[in-house]
């Protein structure tokens, strides 16, 4: 099967996921961080996606490759903030929990997808 737009991929779709999973997150956030953490947090998520997509459009594997890396640098954002979120009381790590799990599973799909197009 030959993969023609971004949307084919496994990646991307994974990370729509992680972005809908933060979004829930901040929706469990207080009002006075509305403008900080969760807006933080849902720029950094509708990042990872985007990149992926903005990647594959280049139609080239080193511009791929580095806009997966911007991704990847994303997705770190994405972990510290809803730690913080944890850190802060504004929720407990169950609600960050598929989020998280989430962040792991895109970063090592994007760790993968590096290593075969650097090759």
């Amino acid at each position: 099967m030959t993969l023609r737009c971004y949307e084919d991929y496994t990646i991307w779709q994974k990370a729509m996921d992680l972005a809908e999973a933060v979004y829930e997150v901040t929706l469990k956030l207080p009002v006075e961080e509305r403008f900080g953490l969760s807006d933080q947090l849902r720029r950094a998520a509708v990042s990872v996606p985007s990149n992926i997509a903005e990647g594959q459009a280049r139609r080239t594997d080193r511009e791929f490759s580095y806009f997966l890396h911007i991704s990847k640098g994303s997705i770190a954002e994405i972990e510290t903030q809803l730690r913080l979120c944890v850190r802060f009381h504004y929720v407990g790590k169950d609600a960050i929990s598929d989020s998280m799990e989430l962040c792991m599973e895109v970063g090592k799909m994007i760790n993968s997808l590096v290593y075969k197009l650097n090759r």
